[in-house]
């Protein structure tokens, strides 16, 4: 669903051209990486068989890099092979993660803020551009809204409806 939410965002502001926004895309860019990366990290953190195999076959695309791939793919694991402490490592990071795409999301908002955003009419909207007004903030305040209730209704209604049933135990 989360996912759902951010390749429409970005077809969205393909569609409009905001990609002209260096800043303001450069930054949604990061935010893409950072969450895919949190995403894996929860991938691999139930510890077992599958963990160390994932860890193993996903980590080590990095040794494809020229040069640098061996010892990227060493720092990683943290030796020669994947163990508990690349778990470990990996838990903190899935921990650290949404934290830092919380403050990427700011900047994020703050670039948009100051340069304005495209609108689908194509209208100029020179004269809405206030810096930080705040119905620009209620707007995303009202937004982040909806979307955090709905995702309340959803786990309070049927918690079980995104889950994976192959990992299920109950």
């Amino acid at each position: 669903f989360f996912f759902i939410c951010i390749y429409l965002h970005i077809g969205r502001n393909i569609y409009y051209g905001s990609y002209k926004y260096i800043h303001t895309w450069s930054v949604g860019v990061i935010i893409l990486f950072l969450v895919m990366g949190t995403a894996f990290m929860g991938y691999v953190l139930p510890w077992g068989q599958m963990p160390f195999w994932g860890a193993t076959v996903i980590t080590t695309l990095l040794s494809a890099i020229p040069y640098l791939g061996t010892m990227l793919v060493q720092w990683v694991w943290g030796g020669f092979a994947v163990d508990n402490a690349t778990l470990t490592r990996f838990f903190t990071f899935h921990f650290v993660l949404p934290f830092i795409v919380t403050a990427a999301t700011m900047v994020h908002l703050l670039f948009l803020h100051q340069t304005g955003s495209n609108n689908p009419m194509g209208l100029n909207s020179d004269s809405d551009k206030i810096p930080f007004h705040p119905y620009f903030s209620w707007k995303d305040v009202v937004g982040f809204m909806v979307l955090i209730m709905s995702l309340v209704l959803l786990s309070l209604i049927n918690p079980y409806m995104l889950g994976d049933p192959d990992n299920f135990i109950p």
